[in-house]
């Protein structure tokens, strides 16, 4: 079970780093500075993502009564964005990808400051203890290696050997999509139990309206045109684990209770996300943003500064 486990866990870093890589090879320096530049979208996604939803997960964990294990699992899901889903939700719904990279890398950064004290302040507010304290250093050098770096590199390669990157572009998308497969198997095989013990608890349910909230406060406070607003509620709508796990393993000393019920919101979470941007993806009549040997070519032969799909 350690060598599955072992195995689940390199997956899962291969598929956070390759995708990270995929969306930076699909950017350009043009469209990212657009994105950092507008101030408007930058605030809006940092209330929404650091104040609204925690606000949420608080609130609609008292709205469904939720037991003390699953209530905490609720609320560290909550208070951490970033996930790196996020950007993997942008490329299903053919959303804005370098918009939705960028902040969901941001947000990641952000987040890892942010977490404790935010999550400390909501378990007081619902009475369930506080006391969480993490090694926020530690957070944000596993934002910087997992995403930042491939991203960056990714980016860099689009910049300066073109040619190269748009050659990469498909394989990348590939095996994001292969481990992106592998991952979702394995959250599944891996806490059936814990999510087959949850039903009937209303965790379930619990998971998938702070998602399916998340998402639509995350489209209504952005800015821009409808697939970058919907780019940036798929970013609101999936969390970040790593802060969370941690946290468990931290200040509630491994609870199975704690990390069956994490599991279960989690993995409800995503089941609400992904057939709303599958839906998106669907019902999107515009023409799809290039990407790798798709995208156009200005006579000098480089590529034109389209967002990537």
């Amino acid at each position: 079970m350690d060598t599955l486990q072992l195995l689940f866990n390199a997956v899962t870093v291969v598929f956070i780093a390759v995708t990270m890589f995929a969306a930076g090879l699909g950017a350009t320096t043009a469209a990212l500075r657009a994105v950092f530049t507008d101030v408007p979208l930058l605030l809006l996604a940092l209330l929404t993502n650091l104040v609204v939803i925690p606000l949420l997960g608080w609130g609609v964990g008292a709205m469904f009564g939720l037991a003390t294990a699953p209530f905490i699992a609720l609320i560290l899901v909550a208070a951490s964005p970033g996930g790196p889903f996020g950007v993997k939700l942008a490329l299903v719904q053919s959303g804005d990808v370098v918009a939705g990279a960028a902040l969901q890398v941001l947000l990641a950064a952000v987040g890892s400051l942010t977490f404790a004290p935010t999550v400390n302040i909501l378990l007081a507010a619902a009475d369930l203890g506080n006391g969480v304290s993490l090694d926020v250093g530690a957070l944000v050098r596993t934002v910087a290696i997992l995403q930042l770096v491939p991203f960056a590199v990714g980016l860099l390669l689009r910049r300066y050997a073109t040619p190269t990157a748009l050659a990469w572009h498909p394989t990348a998308a590939k095996v994001s999509n292969i481990t992106f497969l592998i991952v979702l198997v394995g959250m599944l095989l891996g806490n059936w139990q814990h999510v087959v013990g949850l039903v009937g608890s209303r965790a379930l349910l619990a998971g998938l309206v702070l998602a399916a909230a998340g998402f639509a406060v995350g489209t209504l406070l952005a800015t821009g045109p409808p697939p970058r607003r919907t780019t940036l509620g798929g970013v609101a709508a999936v969390r970040n684990a790593g802060p969370a796990l941690a946290a468990i393993g931290i200040a509630f000393d491994n609870d199975p209770a704690i990390l069956g019920a994490l599991a279960a919101v989690l993995l409800s979470g995503l089941a609400a996300a992904l057939p709303i941007a599958t839906v998106l993806n669907r019902r999107r009549d515009v023409t799809p943003q290039p990407t790798g040997d798709d995208q156009p070519h200005t006579p000098d032969g480089r590529a034109g500064e389209n967002h990537a799909r």
